[in-house]
């Protein structure tokens, strides 16, 4: 069966099947888990580390070493993730929605478009 790229099912089932043969469970406590994502995220920032910004596409064309590194950075954030969330029992489609409803009206488009500042967490903008 193929998945396509963002329907991650089949490899979270591979995840839990590989963690239980070697009993890892055991050590993937929620700390753990977040802990890890933080540092395979600080690995893949590493890979972009005192570098000049790039665009998407140069990225793509200028390094196939430096991108598979950068693939596997993201696979390991993925991986941690993936079984973090199904540990806590996180409906990662669900949660993405909901913050994305939250950013909708943090973010309006009238205050937002072309602009990369962060919205302050009051009540204040989430008026428009």
């Amino acid at each position: 069966m193929s998945q396509g790229p963002y329907e991650l099912s089949e490899s979270l089932n591979r995840l839990l099947a590989f963690r239980q043969e070697r009993e890892w469970r055991q050590f993937h406590r929620p700390k753990e888990l977040a802990a890890a994502i933080a540092i395979e995220a600080a690995e893949l920032q590493e890979l972009f580390l005192w570098r000049d910004p790039e665009t998407t596409e140069q990225l793509l064309c200028s390094d196939p070493a430096r991108l598979v590194r950068v693939r596997e950075e993201v696979a390991d954030i993925t991986s941690y993730l993936l079984l973090l969330a199904h540990d806590l029992a996180i409906d990662l489609a669900a949660v993405v929605a909901d913050k994305l409803d939250k950013n909708e009206q943090r973010y309006p488009v009238a205050r937002h478009k072309g602009v990369a500042t962060k919205a302050g967490h009051s009540q204040e903008a989430l008026k428009d």
